[in-house]
C-alpha cells in the first residue's frame, strides 16, 4: 500500500485547504480534546467542533440519547459552553494541536448567527465557519431556517456579510426539495454545504408507554440514514457548483468512498466516532488504500465518478 504521502488527498472548501477530505461531525467529537488519548488531530481533514451559540445552554433534561435499530437518537438540546467560553477555554487548546478546526454555530434569529460569525471572524485558529440552520426561528414561530429556502438565504446572508472565513452551510434533510436548499444557499454566499443533518425520529418504551427520551423526539443518525444521506449528497452535488460535504452513516472508508463517488468533496464522521473513537484515522487508512489498488494518485480522480 501506498503511503498517503504519495497519494494527494488535500481537498478545497472555499480558500481552507484541508489535508485529507474526513472531517469530524459537529456534536459527535465535542471540542477535540475528548480524542486526544485516541487520534492525532492534525491527522483529520478537519475537526468540527459541536455547535456555539452565543450563550451557554444547558440543553434538554435526561435521557438524551437511546440507541435504536442501526443508529441513534439523540436530543442533547445543544449543550455548549457559549462562544466566549469557547474562544478563551477551549480553542487555545485546539491551536496548540495543530488541528483544521471549523467552528459550528448556532442561533435563534438571523442577528444570532451574525453576531456569532462576526465574533469568530479575526479569531487565530478558527478555520471556516459552519452554520446550523436546524434551529428554530423564534420569531416566525418556531419554523426551523433549515425547511425554508427564504430563511436559510437569509441566514446565510447575514453570516457572509459578518464574516470572511469560509462558509459551510449544513442542511437539514427534512425538506422536500433538497437542490433548492442547496441552490438558495450557495447562491446566497455559501462556500460549501454539509448533509445531511439528523432525520426526526422518536423511540417509545413499551413498559411505561412513555418516549424513551425526554424531549419526546431526537435527531436520528447512524448507518440507517446512510441510502438517505447518499442520495441527498448525490442530488446537492448535481444543484450546485459549490464543495459538497456528505454527512450521514459513514462508519467505514467503504462508506465515505461512496459519498465521494457521489459527488462529496469531503465527509463528516458522526456516530462512528461513539462506537470507535479511531474511526476518523481508520476511515482515512482506508481512503488511501482504496485509492492506491485503483491506481488513483488525487482522491480528486474519484469525486463524482458514480456511473448512472
Amino acid at each position: 500500500m501506498k503511503a498517503d504521502t504519495e497519494i494527494d488527498l488535500k481537498v478545497k472548501i472555499g480558500g481552507c485547504i484541508l489535508r485529507n477530505p474526513v472531517m469530524t461531525a459537529s456534536g459527535t467529537f465535542g471540542y477535540g480534546r475528548e480524542f486526544e488519548d485516541f487520534i492525532d488531530l492534525t491527522r483529520l481533514g478537519a475537526v468540527v467542533v459541536k455547535g456555539i451559540s452565543l450563550l451557554p445552554r444547558a440543553g434538554n433534561p435526561p435521557p438524551r440519547v437511546v440507541e435504536t435499530p442501526c443508529g441513534m437518537l439523540n436530543a442533547i438540546g445543544l449543550e455548549n459552553v457559549g462562544v466566549e467560553a469557547f474562544v478563551q477555554d477551549k480553542l487555545p487548546w485546539l491551536q496548540r494541536t495543530g488541528a483544521t478546526v471549523v467552528v459550528n454555530i448556532l442561533g435563534n434569529t438571523v442577528d444570532e448567527y451574525a453576531e456569532l460569525a462576526q465574533r469568530l471572524d479575526n479569531v487565530e485558529g478558527v478555520a471556516a465557519v459552519e452554520v446550523n440552520i436546524s434551529c428554530p426561528n423564534v420569531k416566525e414561530g418556531g419554523v426551523a431556517f433549515g425547511t425554508d429556502p427564504a430563511m436559510a438565504a437569509a441566514v446565510t446572508g447575514a453570516v457572509r456579510r459578518a464574516c470572511k472565513l469560509p462558509l459551510i452551510i449544513k442542511l437539514s434533510p427534512n425538506v422536500t426539495d433538497i437542490q433548492l436548499m442547496a441552490r438558495s444557499v450557495a447562491e446566497a454566499g455559501a462556500d460549501a454545504v454539509s448533509l445531511i443533518n439528523t432525520l426526526l425520529g422518536m423511540a417509545i418504551d413499551l413498559q411505561s408507554r412513555r418516549p424513551k427520551l425526554a424531549n419526546v423526539v431526537g435527531g436520528l443518525s447512524g448507518p440507517a440514514i446512510k441510502p438517505v444521506a447518499l442520495r441527498m449528497v448525490w442530488q446537492a452535488a448535481q444543484a450546485v457548483k459549490i464543495p459538497v460535504i456528505g454527512i450521514g452513516g459513514i462508519m467505514t472508508a467503504e462508506d465515505a468512498l461512496e459519498f465521494i463517488i457521489a459527488g462529496a468533496t469531503a465527509v463528516q464522521v458522526g456516530t462512528a466516532n461513539f462506537i470507535n473513537p479511531r474511526a476518523t484515522d481508520e476511515i482515512i487508512n482506508g481512503i488511501v488504500e482504496y485509492l492506491a489498488q485503483h491506481n488513483m494518485r488525487s482522491i480528486n480522480e474519484l469525486r463524482n465518478t458514480l456511473r448512472t
